[in-house]
């Protein structure tokens, strides 16, 4: 659950495919066109919200080195998250 949430949270891309068929003279349904599109999902704000929420309950029960390293691990994330941004 709490992958899906992160990933709500931080946005997410979706490939849609639409079809449009037609009907030939023989009475056959026929593909006339096909197109395929990729189209960017925002961040949720609940979802974000949410997500510090339960992982605030994790960071509680961490010892020192674990938090050291999310710190490492959330730090790379926005460093890469913003390289996307450019």
């Amino acid at each position: 659950m709490l992958d899906v949430l992160y990933k709500k949270a931080t946005g997410y891309e979706v490939t849609e495919t639409t079809r449009e068929y037609g009907v030939d003279e023989e009475g056959n349904s026929k593909l006339i066109k096909e197109k395929t599109s990729t189209k960017f999902v925002p961040p949720d704000l609940a979802a974000i919200k949410a997500y510090l929420e339960m992982k605030d309950g994790e960071l509680f029960s961490m010892t020192d080195e674990e938090l050291k390293k999310e710190r490492r691990k959330l730090l790379r994330e926005l460093k890469n998250s913003s390289k996307g941004d450019l």
